[in-house]
């Protein structure tokens, strides 16, 4: 496993990270606690030194699962969580709350459950539209100069958003959605990350799952699984979409690879300072993806891979529109 720096900001991790949300949130029921432990150290032992969690995943049980995973090696990985919910008193998402003092107070909690004195990047997870950008650039900066934070991060936020945090303080990433069936952020934003020196962290590079090829139109999800709101994977949709998976798996084929492992070479081969973080409940998934990194697209085979998947339209927004609301401000 390679490293690669996020941009400009001399954060060097390793060029693919670990998405640990799904060992305790959104894709079904939470794993048990030992196996998430092994699966996040069978990752480090692999090579991988760059895990993402944030405190919303529970809430609050997966960066305490993080934590205890990486305790015996914190010094070598860089932990990534996040900062923007408000919770009501059973501990559910009462919508955004940035404003600073809350940022202070999330990272105090946050250092708590990582069992961690310092924060590698700590993003805003989603833009507060009733906080200015600069206020919680500065809340950050604060923890920086405290010595709590390493460095300040954004999440699905928009162009003019990211200007703005930045000339306050760098920004060292924005991690945002992006993958093979998601490539809105080559419009104004990718452009933007490389004229400012800001690293990108893609996450759901595997399209949700979806560009494993394990997805199909009879596939049922758990009850608590969130793809059950989103558009893209209704029944009829995924019956649509699975031209595009058919496409990877050709090529896949081809190269003697899985289809997860080109969309993520895919990635790897756009830029230098980008830094996938696919997640997986699975260890021969885990190990699967981690594969991707011995893939050597060529400038012929991206082309390819371009012209194909240009020809199939994708069915199905990525988000149900209460959430979709949350991204690109």
């Amino acid at each position: 496993m390679q490293k690669r720096k996020l941009g400009k900001s001399g954060l060097e991790v390793s060029e693919i990270g670990l998405g640990c949300m799904g060992l305790s949130f959104g894709y079904g029921p939470a794993v048990e606690k030992e196996h998430g432990i092994a699966l996040i150290r069978a990752a480090y032992e692999r090579g991988v030194t760059f895990f993402d969690t944030a405190e919303v995943y529970g809430p609050y049980t997966n960066e305490k699962l993080v934590g205890e995973a990486v305790a015996p090696f914190r010094d070598k990985v860089a932990i990534a969580t996040k900062f923007a919910f408000k919770f009501d008193a059973e501990g559910k998402q009462a919508g955004l709350d940035s404003r600073p003092e809350h940022i202070k107070e999330v990272a105090e909690a946050s250092l708590k459950r990582l069992k961690t004195d310092i924060i590698d990047l700590f993003y805003q997870h989603r833009v507060d539209p009733n906080v200015p950008i600069e206020d919680v650039a500065g809340a950050v900066k604060d923890l920086i100069q405290q010595g709590k934070v390493k460095h300040f991060g954004l999440s699905e936020a928009g162009a003019q958003t990211i200007r703005r945090a930045h000339a306050v303080h760098p920004v060292a990433a924005l991690q945002s959605e992006y993958s093979l069936w998601w490539r809105k952020p080559e419009e104004e934003v990718l452009p933007t990350l490389e004229e400012l020196g800001i690293g990108f962290v893609p996450f759901s590079p595997l399209g949700k799952g979806f560009l494993t090829g394990a997805i199909n139109s009879d596939t049922q999800f758990d009850k608590s699984d969130f793809r059950n709101v989103v558009p893209r994977f209704s029944e009829e949709n995924r019956k649509v979409n699975q031209a595009f998976v058919e496409v990877l798996s050709k090529f896949a084929q081809q190269k003697k690879a899985t289809p997860a492992q080109i969309a993520i070479a895919w990635i790897l081969a756009q830029k230098p300072w980008m830094v996938p973080i696919p997640g997986t409940t699975k260890l021969h998934r885990l190990e699967e993806n981690l594969g991707a990194v011995a893939i050597e697209l060529t400038p012929e085979d991206l082309r390819e891979i371009e012209t194909a998947s240009a020809q199939i339209k994708l069915q199905g927004a990525r988000y149900p529109e209460h959430l979709e609301k949350m991204t690109g401000r």
